[in-house]
């Protein structure tokens, strides 16, 4: 089973524990290796220039640097566009949920269902592989 690193990234530090239990008691096809957390997208960069990461979970509206800023960031650079990402958000413009999947990123709204962000985690690397 392939094992892989995970990046949180969330302002809200009660929603990173969520979102941390969750990918830990759900049954992926992939094995959870390792868990970084970063509380904006300033800090998700500098994870991502320190760590191996695998897949990213990323909050939308954070203070500092925002999730879309920062994933728009990874995109661009060579060693991070293929890292697959799945935006948590409470965001509810349909428009701007159509234009992050059409970017290839999956999108659960908050606040999530354990089912719904497994099949999205598992999608993520179906695509992938």
């Amino acid at each position: 089973m392939k094992k892989i690193n995970v990046l949180i990234v969330e302002d809200d530090p009660a929603m990173r524990v969520v979102l941390r239990s969750t990918v830990l008691s759900a049954e992926l096809d992939v094995e959870v290796n390792e868990i970084y957390e970063a509380e904006n997208g300033k800090v998700g960069l500098e994870v991502l220039g320190e760590k191996k990461v695998d897949l990213m979970l990323v909050d939308i509206y954070m203070p500092v640097m925002d999730g879309m800023e920062m994933l728009d960031y990874t995109y661009d650079h060579p060693e991070w566009s293929k890292i697959p990402a799945i935006v948590v958000s409470t965001e509810s413009d349909e428009d701007r949920i159509d234009a992050i999947q059409r970017k290839g990123m999956g999108f659960v709204h908050k606040p999530l269902t354990h089912l719904y962000l497994k099949d999205k985690i598992n999608d993520s690397f179906s695509k992938a592989d």
